[in-house]
């Protein structure tokens, strides 16, 4: 029998399942096998197609065949299984429905690793859909039998049980301790530096969404001693490598100070820190994040980011990126650095970082998710920044709702500095601060009436609007005195 095709169907009429189901029972065993690998390629087609499968009452039929074949039909039958449960929660559930996870999880003990291989991806398609779907596999017992396989000498079978068993832990929690209970942790560890890139994008990945969930999750991956293994992966050629150690990292780092001051000591800031400028696009992204996350915990750890180079790296991500939600993670990042100290907003200032997050904040084309983050990361910034050769251009550029936190700062920096109030009237600041138009009463009124104070009151004067006119009124009333 030729190998089926999907061109040929006419007008999307799948009356060819009703064609191949008697082949799946025919007495020749090659028969079987072609007619199931025929049902999977038309299944992994489209999902139309997969519902299909499952109208024609086909799925049964596989689920017994499935224990009762040879291997050759059983990797089919699970390719079909596959192939129809990767669609849709719905699809997925009508094979947990007719009682394929029981016999899939047998196959994961056959003594074939293609069988192995072949029913473990299928459960991973399954559990990949939503908690519900990954309970059921873990009810089926699938989770030791992954630990298992994960262990095997097959490269592909170590890959699609580490898929699988990442694809369980990411719902909730629960799912990722029973992971972790089957004693996965250890065993993904010390896979790490495997010299394949793929199964280390994998087992990366399942490490990732066991310690996304909780604090003691991220603890029970910290102490399987993966630093500073995982930095290695850092410098990965292999991009997908690189972003899932980044998010690894990134995952850890959230949760407490603590864990994130372990990364630090491990060196892994600057590791991250060398990632991001290495790469490009969605692969620098949780690198970006995973610096945000580092300095919000502290000072000392937002310094940590700081002298590891961390603010000109985030600027030029800032900058170079056509995509706007790298953008908006980079303002965030940027944002959490300069919001400690006077310092830390000096920091991110000096990178000329702030007219870039104002231009995003006030460009049509930003996404609102890049606007608000601009917005956000500019105030958390002027609201320490003290270093004012970096503010003054937003006195000329600046919104009403920004220029309010800008005048603000030169009216706390201004009294006790007689250096910055001179050069703030001969760079035309303090000209610029005249020509600004409060509403009287209001906060920016009063920062204004702070700046003003600073200075004796002809300067203030000289600088107003209209007083040159003032000034000419007076040469034309004025009255000469002649001896």
């Amino acid at each position: 029998m030729h190998a089926l095709t999907v061109d040929w169907i006419p007008n999307g009429q799948i009356g060819v399942m009703s064609l191949l189901r008697p082949l799946l029972l025919d007495v020749v065993p090659t028969i079987q096998q072609t007619a199931a690998l025929a049902l999977g390629r038309l299944a992994n087609y489209n999902d139309d197609l997969a519902e299909a499968v499952v109208k024609g009452d086909i799925l049964p039929q596989l689920v017994y065949s499935l224990a009762e074949q040879n291997r050759f039909y059983k990797k089919a039958a699970a390719f079909v299984l596959r192939a129809v449960g990767k669609h849709s929660p719905q699809l997925a559930q009508a094979i947990v429905d007719c009682g394929a996870l029981d016999t899939l999880v047998i196959c994961l003990e056959d003594f074939d690793p293609g069988v192995k291989e072949a029913a473990a991806w299928a459960l991973g398609y399954i559990a990949r859909h939503n908690a519900e779907l990954s309970q059921a596999v873990v009810d089926a017992g699938a989770v030791p039998l992954l630990v298992l396989c994960i262990q095997e000498p097959e490269i592909a079978l170590k890959r699609i049980a580490a898929s699988t068993l990442s694809d369980i832990s990411k719902h909730s929690p629960e799912l990722a301790q029973t992971v972790v209970d089957a004693g996965a942790i250890a065993h993904l560890a010390q896979m790490i530096l495997s010299p394949d890139a793929k199964l280390k994008r994998q087992i990366l990945s399942a490490l990732s969404q066991i310690a996304k969930h909780s604090v003691d999750l991220a603890e029970m991956v910290v102490e399987a001693e993966i630093f500073p293994v995982v930095l290695t992966c850092l410098k990965d050629k292999d991009d997908y490598v690189k972003k899932n150690a980044s998010t690894l990292i990134r995952e850890i780092a959230k949760h407490t100070p603590e864990l994130a001051q372990l990364i630090v000591n491990a060196g892994g800031v600057a590791a991250v820190i060398d990632c991001v400028g290495s790469c490009r696009g969605n692969i620098r992204l949780p690198g970006i994040m995973m610096l945000g996350y580092v300095a919000a915990h502290s000072e000392n750890l937002a310094m940590a980011v700081i002298i590891s180079k961390g603010v000109p790296q985030l600027s030029i991500c800032l900058s170079e990126e056509p995509e706007d939600h790298i953008k908006a993670a980079a303002a965030w990042a940027l944002g959490q650095i300069g919001r400690h100290t006077p310092e830390h907003a000096r920091a991110v200032a000096v990178t000329n970082t702030l007219p870039v997050l104002l231009s995003l904040y006030m460009s049509p084309e930003s996404s609102e998710d890049l606007q608000v983050k601009s917005k956000k990361a500019i105030k958390s910034i002027l609201q320490k920044c003290t270093y004012l050769p970096a503010l003054e251009p937003f006195l000329y550029d600046a919104p009403p709702n920004i220029l309010k936190h800008v005048v603000g700062q030169f009216s706390k920096v201004l009294p006790h500095d007689s250096k910055a109030r001179r050069l703030f009237v001969t760079s035309g600041g303090l000209k610029k601060v005249q020509e600004i138009k409060a509403e009287p009463g209001s906060l920016l009124q009063e920062y204004i009436n702070s700046i003003n104070n600073c200075y004796p009151e002809e300067i203030v004067r000289y600088y107003s609007p209209g007083y040159s006119d003032t000034l000419l009124q007076r040469v034309d009333s004025y009255q000469p005195i002649i001896n």
